[in-house]
């Protein structure tokens, strides 16, 4: 097999979808339409939304709506980590909210535990397990950050265990392992069937869900926000936007969220010959400790899905569909598949894909209100949003409803992100930051740029 045969045949969707992403449930909007509560986006964030808004008060008239499908965007294409952290992981949290961090620590599990509850009382056959999540180093210069890692989750007091380069290989076995540490937090999920379960759950609670829907136009009027689709017009009391990476309907959102493209691969099903030569038998969630850094797990039927490391912005933003396939990016990723697992190297992919994430320079959602207050937006979770989308949802009502609450008074809540530069400034600027961190990838050195960067707490990541 030569490397460019690698992707011949490989089916060009999430591993998630089967024969293919579900078909639409739901008829478009149309004609004219009232509600209390209008959820524009039928992701993880969104569906939350409905889900919490009709808990409080089941009376209440919920609409989500939806430019595609449900669990079209990255709800639907991720790679299914379920992570306790609010704070882009417990080092960031560390450098940017120390005084706060012990709360975030908190709510995080709590938010998790949450989740934990909702799917079993649900009955969501979803796959989610707590499993924990391993961090490996690859690099020489790697392996003090580890340590300096683990450190960390000790003086917090979340349980985490370091691993020798021998430790680490009889846990997976990898010629390019010198170290890791592994964590007891965090789990793994089927990223879209969790989505379809939450559409379920919120369809019981009376929820109206419209499909293939974009909005055209959104406003405000004397009682409330009116939303234009191409087929429909909606009036809506209050308005959740759970877009993630598309393009925003509030001006204001737009400088602070960039769409980066996340590439993945998955294999066909290992045999037990190789699942033994592997190890592995924890089963847990992988990462690499770079910048650039390859996430992977196996799924429930033995595949392996390996994504990351090639995060792609295109200038302008652009998010449409023709970028799910990049060669460049899915052979890349398929090299260095090869040269972690080199004793599985006559297995083939069998899924390749990519989704845009919601990244802003601070790695952490931006939450905000719009139009007087009747629209709420929870945006920008960089990769982290399968368990913290529900956080964001509450978060964007406790907003629109203007309560005080230990999440609205949070500094991650109450202040903005840098906003990114506009174009034509934004594409060069992405690519400068993201050679720089290659560099240190390479040397671990930190570098002129990377410095300044961390004094202004801004950053590029997926």
């Amino acid at each position: 097999m030569t490397r460019r045969d690698e992707l011949v045949g490989v089916r060009p969707y999430p591993v998630w979808h089967g024969d293919g992403l579900p078909p639409a449930r739901s008829a478009p909007l149309a004609g004219e339409v009232t509600c209390d509560l209008l959820v524009v986006g039928a992701g993880l964030t969104g569906l939350w939304a409905a889900i919490e808004a009709l808990r409080a008060d089941p009376d209440r008239d919920v609409v989500v709506i939806d430019a595609s499908h449900v669990g079209f965007g990255a709800s639907g294409r991720n790679g299914g980590f379920v992570s306790a952290s609010l704070s882009h992981g417990l080092g960031h949290g560390h450098a940017t909210w120390p005084t706060e961090m012990s709360t975030l620590l908190r709510l995080g599990d709590e938010n998790v535990r949450e989740i934990d509850a909702f799917v079993t009382q649900e009955g969501i056959a979803a796959g989610l397990r707590w499993c924990g999540q391993s961090m490996v180093a690859t690099r020489p210069h790697e392996v003090a950050g580890l340590r300096e890692l683990h450190e960390l989750h000790q003086h917090y007091g979340r349980e985490s265990v370091f691993l020798t380069r021998d430790e680490m290989q009889s846990d997976v076995r990898s010629p390019t392992y010198l170290a890791g540490i592994h964590a007891s937090s965090g789990g793994l999920v089927d990223p879209l069937a969790l989505t379809l379960g939450l559409r379920d759950a919120a369809v019981r609670r009376g929820a109206r869900i419209h499909e293939n829907s974009p909005v055209t136009s959104i406003s405000r009027d004397p009682t409330g926000v009116v939303i234009r689709t191409s087929t429909g017009r909606l009036h809506a009391d209050k308005v959740v936007l759970a877009t993630n990476a598309f393009r925003p309907l509030l001006r204001r959102i737009r400088s602070y969220v960039l769409p980066v493209w996340d590439h993945v691969l998955a294999t066909d099903p290992l045999d037990a010959e190789q699942l033994a030569s592997i190890g592995w038998d924890q089963n847990q969630g992988m990462r690499d400790s770079g910048n650039q850094f390859h996430y992977y797990r196996r799924t429930d039927d033995d595949r392996i899905l390996w994504g990351g490391y090639d995060a792609i912005y295109y200038f302008g933003g652009k998010t449409d569909e023709g970028r799910v396939l990049r060669d460049q990016s899915h052979r890349l990723l398929a090299d260095h598949f090869r040269a972690t697992f080199p004793q599985l190297g006559g297995l083939r992919f069998s899924h390749r894909w990519a989704g845009a994430i919601d990244t802003t320079s601070r790695f952490t959602p931006l939450f905000g209100t719009g139009l007087g207050g009747r629209v709420a937006y929870a945006v920008g979770f960089t990769g982290l949003g399968v368990a913290s989308s529900r956080f964001g949802a509450r978060v964007a009502l406790d907003l629109l409803a203007g309560e005080v609450t230990e999440r609205t008074e949070l500094s991650m809540v109450r202040r903005k992100p840098v906003p990114f530069p506009p174009e034509p400034l934004t594409w060069p600027t992405v690519q400068l930051t993201r050679a720089a961190l290659a560099r240190e990838d390479r040397n671990g050195r930190r570098g002129r740029l990377l410095r300044l960067m961390d004094r202004f707490g801004v950053g590029f990541d997926s």
